[in-house]
């Protein structure tokens, strides 16, 4: 009998609310990109540098091409992107840096990551916070009246991205979520919590 040491469990839970309302617009779990969050842990746990290669959760990108909306109303969903190290989002059309430590943070007291665990359970939890505060994205509507579900900044995608270089460009997308669309508009904030649930599966029994 072999006894395995562990497995690891990899779960995302994303609420996106109006911390001004309360207001709730999207609260399910997400998809992850297994290949790639497995480069990223492993870069990190052996502290790699950006120029080694980097792993660290960097930004989390948004984008309005995981959905369509035909004349009646109803909405056809795209799959997740979560095959492929080159996967992306259908249409970035915006990203805000969410790694506190970064000096491209312009705000981490509303960006910023926090690691949750309680002692003697085998999970920790990477809690993501972003807050997209009312005069962001430059060049959105007023108001959240828009009829075009097309429109830049009415979002129905998002997924955290992992810097794994210098360049801006070297980023890996390691979760993607696709949800009804939302509508980022002057006359709001909108809140992203996003939790990582990192579990570990110990002593399964091989015979």
């Amino acid at each position: 009998m072999i006894i395995t040491p562990g497995l690891t469990k990899i779960e995302g839970f994303v609420k996106i609310h109006d911390p001004r309302t309360g207001e709730v617009l999207v609260d399910k779990k997400n998809a992850i990109h297994y290949e790639n969050i497995s480069i990223c842990m492993a870069r990190t746990l052996s502290n790699r540098t950006l120029a080694q290669g980097g792993g660290f959760i960097y930004d989390m990108a948004f984008g309005n091409g995981g959905s369509a909306v035909d004349p009646t109303g109803v909405i056809t969903y795209l799959p997740p992107n979560t095959v492929g190290t080159n996967a992306s989002l259908y249409n970035e059309t915006y990203a805000k840096v969410v790694d506190d430590n970064s000096a491209s943070n312009l705000d981490p007291s509303n960006n910023y990551m926090t690691v949750v665990h309680t002692s003697g359970q085998p999970y920790t939890d990477i809690i993501v916070t972003c807050l997209l505060d009312y005069g962001e994205p430059a060049g959105q509507q007023a108001f959240d009246n828009s009829t075009n579900f097309n429109g830049e900044y009415v979002f129905d995608e998002l997924g955290l991205q992992c810097k794994v270089g210098a360049d801006a460009g070297d980023l890996l997308l390691i979760t993607h979520v696709i949800f009804h669309p939302v509508q980022k508009s002057l006359n709001r904030q909108i809140q992203i919590d996003y939790t990582l649930r990192i579990q570990t599966l110990t002593n399964l029994s091989v015979a």
